[in-house]
């Protein structure tokens, strides 16, 4: 009885330590999941659905990082295992939503570029990540991430089919979306982490009702709300790299 007393002290804690680490996996494994409806909805022509399960893919693969942070349980394992599945949720499955809402309608060779340079920009987005992820600033992301790109797209099918707006018709237009959205992906753009943020905001107890006000308002066209959100967040980079250039411009002809 002494002899196995300690042996059952000791695997306890390993199979615990296991449970431990296989929790943030299933979060990841379900936002892949949700990636492949969002594929399997675009195929059978529920382009909002699959819209919608990119969406809740972004919500889990926020929660499985923080998960395994709260619960010190990061590993290699996650980390590789997470940039794949990222790369099904927020590369292949947006970019085959978009090819068979719409780029399919322009030339093959065209169509079929457009959603490749976006799933492509997205793996080698996540490589990089991987390999800067110790040494670039926290509170910065360099190129738009994967799943703020998704939003960008998937916000966008959301909002016209949510108001039966015949947009896809527009393939041109939804081709240079499509492949500028990627390229930002893959650009040394800096893009606020938001890591930093804190929530601990003080406010005056008048705006508290105007915020109320301005909250429900957007609420009432939520497709809406999150596509202006993802796209104020996507040109964000871009817009202040350029207000700093003229600014610098401006400051130098003064001179």
């Amino acid at each position: 009885m002494d002899r196995e007393e300690p042996e059952q002290m000791q695997h306890k804690p390993s199979r615990r330590r296991k449970a431990i680490y296989l929790l943030p996996n299933l979060f990841t494994t379900g936002a892949l999941f949700a990636g492949f409806f969002a594929i399997i909805q675009a195929i059978a022509g529920e382009f909002q659905g699959a819209a919608l399960a990119v969406f809740v893919a972004m919500i889990l693969d926020g929660i499985d990082g923080r998960v395994a942070r709260m619960t010190n349980t990061q590993s290699d394992f996650g980390v590789q295992y997470d940039s794949l599945a990222d790369v099904i949720s927020f590369g292949v499955a947006p970019a085959l939503v978009l090819y068979l809402w719409s780029l399919h309608g322009m030339d093959d060779r065209w169509g079929m570029l457009g959603a490749f340079v976006f799933v492509a920009a997205a793996a080698i987005r996540l490589a990089r990540f991987n390999m800067q992820v110790e040494t670039v600033d926290k509170n910065y992301f360099v190129g738009l991430a994967s799943p703020a790109a998704s939003s960008v797209l998937m916000g966008m099918v959301w909002v016209f089919e949510s108001h039966s707006i015949a947009f896809y018709e527009h393939t041109g237009w939804v081709w240079l979306i499509t492949v500028t959205t990627g390229l930002l992906m893959v650009s040394s753009l800096p893009y606020y982490s938001f890591k930093s943020f804190s929530p601990r905001l003080r406010v005056s107890f008048l705006s508290i009702p105007i915020f109320i006000v301005i909250f429900v308002i957007l609420l009432r066209d939520l497709a809406l709300t999150v596509w202006l959100l993802a796209l104020a967040y996507g040109l964000s980079a871009p817009l202040w790299i350029g207000y700093s250039r003229v600014r610098k411009w401006m400051a130098r002809g003064a001179d």
